[in-house]
């Protein structure tokens, strides 16, 4: 039986990943001196202006204002004409320390606020990821590459990506539709931007057998992008929760990452759930696996573990819950000493997905507990 499914990414000067990146950016620099440092802020930018709100609790000093203009040059918007831009950015702040109540929870290694969250893997890709959102990562990513290095000049931050991918039971068989909005400068033609995107970002993202002479190719269907980024709509930290991760193909718990330190179980244990569940499909236990963990502020040890294989497991759902709980260690303290957490190494990963990264090295990206994995389901 044929389906479709679509996801969609957005580069990183797209407004809310502006947002994200900033946030991360703060997180990276305290944890940089305090590895123990305690944050979650988040980022507003519209037109001409910056907001950072949140809570921090650190022994080091860092130069928030500094850090905010150095992510959006560094993103590229360094122009006037862009109405965003990193020398007459406005900045504002609404900054305290972190709440005793949230605090007396951490200090004993409990989860810094309760809520539920996903990891998820599946063999479609290399990455072990979804088709959609990896093709849609890719393009994005690949949109923002040929801004920056100059092969296509007239390309500006903000842009989008989306792709829509045909199954046959359940397989991939072709991409089936690709859609792309790229901001530009003024005076180019949309028959040129619609030639250039499609030699130098689709054929060379897009594996050249999924592609065929059906492919429907959209670009600018407004006929126009001139205006973007904070300039022509605001944006927010954690507003882009689904290409942060599986692009809907799999569930997302109730929280956001970016501009949250490792206690916050929103950030670790979604990234913990992620490293156990690709374990398992690269230990070849399941074709598809999906981790739901569950906690309470205060309280180190889950609520709850859920595995659900979708019929795929080798084994059945429940028995591999129980390897699951005993292979991995889903306390917070566990997850920020196993997967080494207390690094700054989240603003990279704060546009362009947090899962399915084979440009970066990432800890909870490794499949390094097959052995252990193949061993415990074969002493069943």
């Amino acid at each position: 039986m044929k389906r479709f499914f679509t996801s969609e990414s957005v580069t990183e000067g797209h407004p809310d990943k502006v947002c994200d990146q900033i946030s991360d950016a703060i997180l990276d620099a305290i944890l940089l001196d305090d590895p123990f440092g305690r944050v979650a802020v988040e980022t507003i930018v519209a037109t001409g202006m910056a907001v950072v709100v949140g809570e921090v609790t650190t022994t080091t000093y860092v130069d928030i204002q500094k850090i905010i203009r150095n992510v959006i040059r560094d993103i590229g918007y360094t122009k006037s004409e862009y109405g965003f831009d990193d020398k007459t950015v406005a900045v504002l702040m609404s900054i305290h320390e972190q709440s005793p109540d949230i605090k007396q929870g951490v200090d004993v290694e409990g989860a810094g606020d309760q809520g539920i969250m996903f990891g998820f893997a599946c063999d479609e890709t290399p990455e072990l990821m979804p088709m959609p959102i990896t093709l849609a990562q890719k393009l994005a990513l690949k949109l923002s590459e040929v801004r920056k290095n100059g092969m296509l000049p007239y390309l500006r931050p903000d842009g989008k990506t989306q792709i829509t991918v045909e199954y046959d039971d359940g397989k991939v068989t072709r991409v089936d539709t690709v859609l792309i909005s790229a901001q530009h400068d003024a005076g180019v033609s949309q028959a040129q931007i619609k030639k250039d995107l499609w030699e130098n970002v689709v054929l060379t993202t897009i594996p050249q057998e999924l592609l065929d002479s059906e492919v429907k190719y959209y670009v600018n269907p407004t006929g126009s992008f001139e205006i973007g980024g904070p300039a022509g709509d605001s944006g927010l930290t954690g507003r882009k929760i689904i290409v942060d991760t599986y692009g809907g193909y799999a569930k997302h718990g109730g929280g956001c990452f970016s501009g949250k330190d490792p206690t916050k179980v929103d950030r670790s244990a979604s990234y913990a759930a992620r490293y156990a569940a690709k374990n398992i499909v690269a230990a070849g236990l399941a074709k598809r696996c999906e981790i739901e963990l569950s906690y309470a502020i205060g309280m180190a040890e889950p609520l709850s573990i859920w595995v659900d294989t979708d019929g795929t497991g080798i084994v059945p759902d429940d028995v591999l819950s129980e390897i699951v709980k005993k292979e991995f260690d889903f306390r917070p303290a566990s997850i920020i000493r196993d997967l080494d957490l207390r690094k700054p190494t989240y603003r990279k990963v704060a546009a362009y997905g947090h899962f399915g990264r084979s440009d970066l090295d990432l800890s909870w990206e490794r499949i390094d507990r097959v052995d252990s994995l193949k061993a415990a389901a074969k002493q069943l």
